[in-house]
């Protein structure tokens, strides 16, 4: 049986996709020899099309490096366009974002850097360019203007800014910004009023970086975020049980974290708020609808929410009160509750008449 003659080309093509090759190469620019391609199989492979592109990359650096942008972009946006497959073009959208970005073009630069991240994923520039998006949003985020015609600057955008922090989560979300950006983002939230915007971007750091180290801010900036939405004793308290548990975990958590003082300080704020709303319901059943054993159960519960404060011990003075308010009960209420004993009916008087 005769032996195939394609063995050793398909041993050879086995062998190539098992090896541990790197495909991407890296770009190397030098002012004497322009850029080269270093590493990766791709390296000689680069055709007719390649050497185009290349010859569009060094006009374009030689031209970046003289102080004429718009001559450099003109020609970075050739090797985009015209050669979108070759390894230049990821490089050619970096140096648009980075001129862009010099001429204050934020919103133009993201957008180059976003089409070269979602586009060209493994390209080297990745984490790089990630982080140029970053200072971007915060500049923005920090008030810092675009550039729109000439010299005049562009309004604030700190609403683009949160989109733009929203991006690199999405974009990004294992990279080092990822947990900043969810930060900063939160922070951009609780600046426009947008409260449970802010919440909800805390509660996802907190959830997706459990052990990141801005993990114990994001748990103190929640609970304080709670804690702002609190109206007082006399209102709805979900956002002060809130607080509490966020306060309560934190000092749990992150016993040697410097932000200690402030938590104890905010946990002592909101069990006050808490006991003293138990203290209103409990006057309210107390003086208004004369039920001694209501007020009893809410004055109880207000010395449970914070026994050394001084809510609870205006609760026990009230509880003292409530207790002889309920002995008088008991003396006049039959064992069955059904109210005060009724006195008993006069017996008749017999009347006899005389005939």
């Amino acid at each position: 049986m005769r032996r195939p003659t394609s063995l050793p080309l398909l041993a050879v093509l086995v062998a190539v996709m098992l090896a541990p090759l790197r495909l991407s190469a890296d770009l190397v620019w030098t002012p004497e020899s322009g850029w080269k391609v270093q590493g990766g199989v791709l390296a000689s492979l680069q055709g007719e099309e390649g050497r185009n592109a290349l010859e569009l990359m060094n006009k374009a650096r030689a031209a970046e490096e003289a102080g004429e942008d718009g001559r450099a972009l003109k020609a970075y946006t050739q090797v985009t366009k015209k050669y979108p497959n070759s390894v230049y073009a990821a490089e050619a959208l970096f140096r648009t974002g980075l001129i862009q970005q010099k001429q204050r073009k934020y919103h133009k630069a993201f957008q180059t850097y976003q089409v070269l991240v979602a586009g060209y994923p493994n390209s080297e520039k990745f984490n790089q360019v990630i982080g140029e998006q970053y200072r971007i949003a915060s500049d923005l985020a920090e008030g810092k203007r675009a550039k729109t015609v000439w010299w005049l600057p562009g309004f604030r955008s700190r609403e683009r800014a949160i989109a733009y922090f929203e991006t690199i989560v999405m974009t990004a979300p294992f990279s080092d910004y990822a947990p900043l950006a969810l930060m900063n983002a939160a922070r951009g939230y609780k600046k426009m009023n947008e409260t449970p915007a802010a919440i909800d971007a805390l509660d996802r750091m907190i959830s997706t970086y459990p052990r990141n180290v801005l993990t114990p801010d994001a748990y103190l900036r929640i609970a304080e975020t709670h804690a702002s939405l609190v109206d007082g004793p006399a209102y709805d308290q979900a956002s002060t049980q809130d607080a509490i548990t966020y306060y309560e975990d934190y000092m749990i958590l992150f016993p040697g974290h410097n932000g200690m003082v402030a938590a104890e300080s905010g946990l002592a704020d909101m069990k006050s708020v808490l006991a003293r709303s138990k203290m209103v319901i409990g006057d309210y059943y107390y003086k208004h609808r004369k039920n001694y054993k209501a007020a009893k159960v809410f004055y109880n519960e207000a010395i449970t929410a914070y026994p050394d404060s001084a809510v609870a011990t205006e609760a026990r003075e009230k509880l003292t009160v409530v207790d002889a308010k309920l002995e008088e009960q008991a003396k006049v209420t039959p064992p069955d509750g059904s109210g005060p004993p009724k006195p008993a009916p006069a017996k008749k008087t017999k009347r006899f008449w005389i005939f």
